[in-house]
C-alpha cells in the first residue's frame, strides 16, 4: 500500500480541513440530501431515502464532518447474494470541499472498517463521461494495491427515463490494513 493509505490504516481519521470521518446519523440525513441535490450529477434520491439509508445502511456508509458539519458522504451496502462485496450507491462532496482528498478519505475509511469485517470486494456504477468518478475508483485500486475491472453495464435502454448507461466495476481484493492483496 501507498504511505497515503498507511497513514489512514494507522487510524487516521482526520484528512484535509480536519475533516472527521465516521458513521452517519439519521439526523445526517438531511444534509446527506442536500449534498447530492447541490452535486448537480447524483441521482437525486428522496429525502426520506437517505433518512431510511443513516438508518439501515449506516455500517456500509460514511460521512466527512468539518466543524460537526457534514461536508461529504458515500452510502453503500452489502450485496445480499455476496456478502464479501459491498456496493457503492453514491458518494458526493460539498462545493466548499471539493479537491481536498474528502471522496478518496471518505472511501479509504469505509473500505479500512469494511475489510475487518471480511469485505473484499467494492461494485459501483459510473457513467461513461464521469471522468472525475472513473478517476477516484482507479485512484481507490490503487492506493489499496488491487485491480479495477468492467463487471458489466446497465444500458440507457433498461432504464424507464432519459437516462445514460451505467458501467458496473468491481474492484479488489482488498486486504486488511498491512497486509498485501494477493496476485
Amino acid at each position: 500500500m501507498s504511505g497515503k493509505h498507511a497513514n489512514r490504516a494507522k487510524g487516521d481519521k482526520r484528512g484535509a480541513a480536519d475533516q472527521v470521518i465516521d458513521e452517519p446519523s439519521v439526523s445526517d440525513g438531511a444534509e446527506i440530501w442536500r449534498i447530492a441535490r447541490d452535486s448537480g450529477k447524483l441521482d437525486l434520491n428522496s429525502s426520506y431515502a437517505y433518512l431510511m439509508w443513516c438508518h439501515d445502511f449506516a455500517d456500509t456508509s460514511a460521512v466527512a464532518r468539518v466543524d460537526n458539519e457534514v461536508v461529504g458522504f458515500v452510502i453503500g451496502y452489502r450485496r445480499p447474494a455476496r456478502p464479501d462485496t459491498v456496493v457503492v450507491w453514491q458518494i458526493a462532496v460539498d462545493a466548499s470541499q471539493r479537491g481536498r482528498g474528502t471522496a478518496g478519505a471518505l472511501l479509504d475509511s469505509l473500505m479500512e472498517r469494511l475489510v475487518e469485517q471480511g469485505v473484499r470486494h467494492m461494485e459501483t456504477t459510473i457513467t461513461p463521461d464521469n471522468a472525475a468518478s472513473n478517476a477516484l475508483f482507479a485512484a481507490l485500486a490503487k492506493r489499496w494495491d488491487t485491480t479495477m475491472a468492467e463487471a458489466g453495464t446497465f444500458d440507457a435502454g433498461d432504464f424507464p427515463d432519459e437516462h445514460e448507461s451505467e458501467i458496473r466495476f468491481r474492484i479488489g481484493p482488498f486486504a486488511a490494513p498491512g497486509v498485501r492483496a494477493a496476485s
